[in-house]
């Protein structure tokens, strides 16, 4: 789901305020989920937003649906189905985006090793008019836009949608140093999931509520 282009704050005050109608503290939420208060206090002070494994329990103990939960307030009848087509909107817009940047980011990075390529060619080819200082300055123009290119791509690729746990199931997008290290192969990068702590092969997905079928 689009979490992150949903309000926040509403929806952590929201949270807040169906926690204290019910008598609870922030502690007692957090053991009924199965996690810290601290994360209880994440959402109510709009700093971040539940994920998607928690979405229904928190719904059944606040008694809400998630439908609510995502609008950050009780809605009545006729405005359910208006606030269901624009969360699903959301989801079709962040997927959208999500798979227009990893085109991107794969035309950027076989751009730049293209002209890597050329440059060093036409300096091979005319090695005997192309002086000593014109060559050094053109190989080290070509690797500074190579390597321009790799970061681009790279940044790109690690914010186009997420990464899926496979122990967990947990959707999450990796800091730059653990996306820059983490081993990897076509379909998978190794991470150590923020949830579960395992250090698993997770796939990229292109949203936190895709399918298993859909990931890549």
């Amino acid at each position: 789901m689009a979490l992150e282009s949903l309000d926040q704050e509403r929806t952590g005050r929201f949270i807040q305020s169906l926690r204290k109608e019910l008598g609870l503290t922030q502690r007692q939420l957090a053991e009924k989920l199965m996690i810290s208060d601290k994360t209880v206090s994440k959402w109510e002070c709009g700093s971040g937003l539940p994920e998607i494994s928690l979405l229904m329990p928190l719904c059944r103990e606040l008694g809400i649906n998630v439908n609510e939960l995502l609008s950050g307030q009780r809605l009545s009848a006729a405005d359910y189905q208006r606030k269901a087509e624009e969360n699903i909107m959301s989801l079709m817009k962040e997927r959208e985006e999500s798979i227009k940047k990893i085109r991107l980011s794969v035309f950027t990075g076989i751009s730049c090793t293209a002209t890597l390529l050329v440059l060093i060619l036409l300096v091979g080819f005319y090695a005997e008019v192309i002086s000593l200082p014109v060559k050094a300055l053109i190989i080290a123009f070509a690797c500074l836009q190579f390597a321009a290119g790799l970061f681009v791509t790279m940044s790109m690729d690690r914010e186009a949608g997420y990464f899926k746990c496979r122990s967990c199931g947990e959707t999450f997008k990796p800091t730059w140093r653990a996306y820059i290290w983490g081993p990897h192969t076509i379909t998978r990068r190794w991470f150590r999931c923020p949830k579960c702590g395992k250090f698993t092969g997770c796939k990229h997905v292109m949203s936190r509520e895709e399918p298993d079928e859909q990931e890549r």
